[in-house]
This record gives C-alpha cells, structure tokens and sequence, in this order.
C-alpha cells in the first residue's frame, strides 16, 4: 500500500535548503569522534570513556572532545531530526494528504527506523541511536501536532529525567571504578553480539530517550518557523542560540574535561555532578552548533562552494554515511577484522575518525555528482511510503 502519491514522495535535491544539509553533514564529524574511542580495549576511562593512563596528546585530544564533542554532537542529532519529520508532516499536509494518512506515514517511517537501529547494533554497534528516534517517532508523534506550550514543557520534563538518568549513569560508573564497559573489544562473536544488544537495549530505552526527546521538541519549533530553511529571516534568534549556547556548553563542560583529563581528581559526589551538568549543558552546545552552521548557510546563500556543496551532500545521505562510519571503525577496529582497537590511543582513534568521516564526504560528493541517492535512504524511503 501506498501511503503518499510520487510526487510528494521526497523533496528534490534542487529544492532543499543548505543549512540542514550542511548541518547533518557537519554533525557526522561529531558522531564518528564520539564513537571511535568506544572501540579501544581501556582498561579504565573516566566519565566519558576516554583512557585515564593516556599519553599527553591522548589526555589533549580527549580534553577537546569532552569540552566540544561528547554530548555535543546527540543533541543536535535529536534537533535535526524533530526538525526533518516536522518538515516532512507539513510537506505532506500541504500537498493535501490527510491528517490520518500523514500520522500513519510518520510512525511507519519511525518503525523503520527501529528496525534498522536494531540491525545496526546486532551486527555492529552497541552505540545506535538510529533506534531512538524510531522509538521517539513511534511513541511521540503527537508532538508533530501539539501546541507551542506543550512542546516547550516536555522539553523541561524530559530534561529532568535526563538529570536523573545521568546521575544514575554517573554513580553505577564511580561504584564499578569506571572499568571500560563497552563491549566492542570481543573475540567471540556471538559474545560480541550478545554484549552488544545488552548495552543498546539499556541505553536506548533509558538514556537515549531523555537525552534525545527536549531537543527533538526544539527542533519541531524550530520548523514551524522554517528557522533551517529560512535563516536570514531569524539572525537575530540565531545568534543568541549559537553564542550562549556554545558558550553553556563550554562552561558546563570545563569541570568534566578537568576531571576526565586527569587535571583534577574530585570525589566520587563531585564526580557525578560535573558529569551531570556536563551532560545537561550539551543540550544548549547542540543547539547552538545547530545555530552556528545555519548563520554560515545564510551568508553563503544559495552560492555555496564546493566543501559546502560536498557537506551538504553528506547530510542529504546521513543515514548511509552514518552506518558506513560503523562498518569503518568494525573493521578497522575490531579483533577478527583489523585489531587496531588494541593497539591505538584516542588521539589516533580520532585521526582515524577524521578520515572516516573525510571519506564519506568524498563519497556523497560523487553520488551528489552521479545523481545517486545514498542507498539507506532509498532502502528506507520505499519500505515507507510502499511501492508507487
């Protein structure tokens, strides 16, 4: 069954705004360095999973990425994609499909999205977040149609529950004498996959959740004022998001850098509440990235050069260049496959990182040039809206 006629199937590449684009595209650099240190065999980390006995250039690299990266890069993740399916709702309610057929389409869609989460973590990594948007989409999608109101306060509420969860997080951490809990550095395979959906099932039904659902709120406000698509009609607003919200974000972060640094060795109370409140001021950092990016797309305007042409490519198929980024770090990092997560340091796991990401870019830029979608996105595209 055909839940939408072929025309409105998708937007063309032609008529997509620059800023989502190029943000998404930006944000999978976020991702890959976020990601790429969980597949290194540490005996002990701190808070944020980075060795507590690394070199000097490890312990800088892991400074950086705690104070702009970690927690950073999921909330505005969370923004873009409460910004894209809001987008999506209106698209479909303005070419004249029904309210009904347009709730369907968006929790069959966030359905698909689940499924694919779900394949991601079985067979590479325990770190999805594919899952909770589909979880968030399927259960949540009322939001699409609420109020302004409502969508501000269960922003607030699910904030308070993040505070919590971290919390919770912070404390097991402190009590287990943060040994490395992430199980991408096992031999055994059905171990490995066992491991694996043990810790996505966790953290996908408790941590994910709250840290993704306040900015997938935001950014459903965000859409109805097409603050992405229209950014030289919001400067104003944006330059506040991206200046305090940066600004939060590096305050709130300097006391986890100092303590996962080993700069700063607090207690085991103190401990959990800079990773609290390192955790809660990513959300304002996540917006203000997002902020920061649309500001440059409007100056730009539609005369975007060619790293911007190739980034926004990159975030036209960021589902494809995301789950490429895993089968990258699996077999460059796993033991039956490349092994190098028992022998690197996270500096050089986010060099790693770096030209991972760099040649997914290279990637999309080609598809971009070839006329080609990236292939999840088709994939999902067509178990969505059925064949036309």
């Amino acid at each position: 069954m055909s839940l939408a006629p072929p025309a409105i199937m998708s937007t063309p590449l032609r008529e997509r705004s620059l800023a989502p684009d190029l943000a998404r595209g930006l944000m999978l650099l976020l991702i890959a360095l976020a990601h790429a240190h969980m597949f290194l065999a540490h005996e002990t980390t701190g808070f944020r999973g980075y060795a507590v006995d690394g070199t000097a250039l490890d312990r800088v690299v892991a400074g950086i990425q705690v104070l702009f990266v970690d927690g950073r890069a999921l909330p505005m993740f969370a923004a873009l994609f409460g910004y894209g399916l809001a987008r999506l709702a209106d698209r479909r309610l303005r070419a004249g499909v029904e309210p009904r057929l347009v709730k369907r389409l968006v929790r069959r869609r966030s359905a698909w999205l689940l499924a694919f989460g779900f394949s991601h973590a079985l067979l590479l990594f325990f770190g999805d977040i594919l899952a909770a948007y589909g979880l968030i989409g399927l259960v949540f999608a009322g939001l699409l149609w609420s109020r302004d109101r409502v969508l501000v306060r269960t922003a607030w509420i699910a904030a308070a529950a993040h505070l919590v969860v971290v919390a919770a997080l912070g404390a097991s951490a402190e009590a287990a004498g943060h040994a490395n809990a992430m199980p991408t550095i096992v031999e055994d395979p059905l171990e490995a996959v066992f491991m694996r959906l043990s810790v996505w099932s966790a953290m996908t039904s408790s941590f994910y959740i709250v840290s993704v659902l306040p900015a997938f709120a935001l950014g459903i406000w965000a859409a109805r004022r097409r603050v992405l698509d229209e950014p030289s009609s919001h400067l104003p607003l944006l330059r506040r998001t991206a200046l305090w919200g940066i600004g939060i974000g590096v305050v709130g972060g300097l006391p986890l850098m100092f303590a996962d640094t080993r700069l700063w060795h607090p207690g085991a109370v103190d401990g959990v509440a800079v990773y609290v409140l390192h955790s809660v001021t990513g959300l304002a950092a996540g917006l203000g990235y997002a902020a920061l990016i649309a500001l440059a797309a409007a100056r730009s305007g539609r005369a975007a050069g060619p790293v911007a042409n190739a980034l926004a490519a990159c975030g036209q198929r960021s589902l494809t260049c995301y789950l490429l980024q895993s089968v990258a770090f699996v077999a460059l990092f796993t033991p039956p496959a490349g092994g190098l997560g028992t022998r690197l340091g996270d500096a050089a796991a986010s060099g790693v990182a770096v030209l991972v990401w760099a040649a997914t870019v290279v990637l999309a830029a080609w598809m971009a040039r070839a006329g080609a979608r990236g292939p999840f996105e088709v994939l999902l595209r067509r178990l969505t809206y059925g064949r036309a």
